[in-house]
């Protein structure tokens, strides 16, 4: 893994409190509207291994930048899913990306169902994060 020391540290910690959790699953996605461990979203979440935020709103709308991710980003995970919407409208401009792998954190950018389903496999595997827009 990519980044320093305080990075594998955060993560260290992250995994050993992750390992006495379940985070929360992704049961179904469709346009507009996702169901995770039960619960129906019709607003953009994020998703944190301990956590669904709920109306999840980006600063520039459908280009993320940093700020919009800064309340997962204080304890980095492995991993930052991203999805882009159905139709892949959100974009994860190249700096976003650089600075977040600087980090040294994986970025995942897919459609929102392809996403859900790559979130899914991975997070019981590592510390993982999804940020998903769930219309355009």
């Amino acid at each position: 893994m990519r980044g320093g020391s305080w990075i594998r540290a955060a993560l260290s910690r992250q995994r050993g409190e992750f390992a006495t959790m379940t985070p929360p699953r992704i049961e179904s996605y469709q346009f507009g509207e996702i169901v995770i461990d039960g619960q129906r979203y019709t607003r953009d979440v994020i998703i944190t291994p301990d956590r669904v935020q709920t109306n999840w709103w980006r600063e520039e709308g459908h280009n993320l930048v940093m700020a919009d991710l800064e309340d997962v980003l204080g304890e980095p995970p492995a991993v930052l899913v991203v999805g882009q919407g159905a139709h892949g409208r959100m974009v994860v401009p190249e700096e976003t990306r650089r600075e977040l792998e600087a980090m040294g954190i994986e970025v995942i950018v897919q459609p929102s169902d392809d996403a859900c389903q790559s979130y899914n496999r991975l997070r019981e595997q590592s510390v993982t994060v999804a940020a998903l827009h769930l219309t355009c």
